[in-house]
């Protein structure tokens, strides 16, 4: 079987990305995910709005649409650099329909949880990387959203250092500009935290709105 052409996979991807499944289960519960706390739909705004058994839920969800369409992609059929351009993009499709979403208003979540879950296929070690990047800069900080950040920096920057076949010429050189990407947006997904933490009103890590 042939791999799946790089565009229908990220097409893929942004339609089951855009699934948001931090509002379909605040709505359960009653709540308007979007009037609660920052109005972001994602697992740390859930986590406030539904505690964090709910939150941790949405999480492992969020993760699947990115690791779910990346894993099947990448095991349809075929080798090569063709194929790992198909599970990238199917990847990035999913994180971009949980930034974007085209069910809701294009207008997502901060899309960690969701890249998290694509870079488990495509690179897990990586993710190692940037779960150690998360906890040192989230005990360093106290801000979920810098840990966030470095957890995405980490991935950014081990893949090319971890794999050779992600270095400029690889056959997955594909996967170390995703991450690169994605690094650069979630500094602009996270602009409304830089904004509230130059304002003084950022919540840290174990405070009670948190």
């Amino acid at each position: 079987m042939n791999p799946l052409h790089p565009a229908l996979a990220g097409l893929l991807g942004y339609l089951l990305g855009s699934i948001s499944f931090a509002l379909l289960l605040a709505k359960q519960r009653g709540v308007d995910l979007r009037g609660f706390g920052s109005g972001n739909l994602g697992a740390t705004n859930a986590t406030r709005a539904l505690g964090r058994g709910r939150g941790l839920l949405v999480y492992l969800l969020d993760a699947l649409k990115g690791g779910g369409p990346t894993w099947f992609v990448l095991h349809m059929g075929g080798e090569g650099t063709l194929a790992w351009e198909a599970a990238t993009c199917a990847a990035a499709g999913a994180w971009l329909g949980h930034v974007f979403p085209l069910y809701h208003g294009f207008k997502g979540g901060k899309g960690v949880a969701t890249l998290s879950g694509g870079f488990l296929v495509l690179d897990p070690m990586a993710v190692g990387v940037g779960a150690l990047c998360l906890f040192i800069t989230g005990f360093w900080t106290r801000y979920m959203f810098c840990a966030s950040i470095g957890f995405v920096i980490g991935i950014a920057t081990s893949v090319p250092i971890l794999d050779v076949g992600a270095r400029w010429g690889g056959d997955r050189f594909c996967v170390f500009l995703y991450g690169a990407a994605a690094a650069v947006l979630t500094f602009w997904t996270h602009r409304s935290n830089f904004h509230r933490l130059r304002q003084g009103t950022e919540s840290r890590i174990g405070d009670s709105d948190s």
